[in-house]
């Protein structure tokens, strides 16, 4: 019983070990693999944009299945001006000064 449970195991844990995207690619291929020349699908990532904050003996007695208010969403952009840098100017940004150009 003990083999059958340990075999069970193994089989399980190295089936689920491949969930990579690109497991397709095997040997040089894989390794020589250029991720820029290949088109990947934008993923939008989302926010809430109001959220209560309770304290005290409100956020004790908070039941959220009761909370019938509408949540909004916001979508959050990465873009920054540091992508746009190059070189020198790009290594020594400095994001906390606000006369970055």
């Amino acid at each position: 019983m003990k083999n059958l449970v340990l075999t069970l195991s193994i089989v399980f844990l190295s089936l689920s070990a491949f969930a990579q995207k690109r497991s397709d690619f095997k040997g040089l291929a894989y390794k020589n693999y250029k991720p820029w020349l290949h088109k990947n699908e934008v993923t939008l990532v989302y926010t809430v944009s109001q959220k209560t904050k309770l304290t005290g003996p409100a956020y004790k007695n908070y039941k959220p299945w009761q909370n019938k208010s509408e949540k909004t969403y916001t979508p959050i952009s990465f873009v920054s001006k540091r992508s746009k840098l190059k070189g020198p100017a790009y290594k020594n940004y400095k994001p906390w000064r606000k006369d970055n150009t």
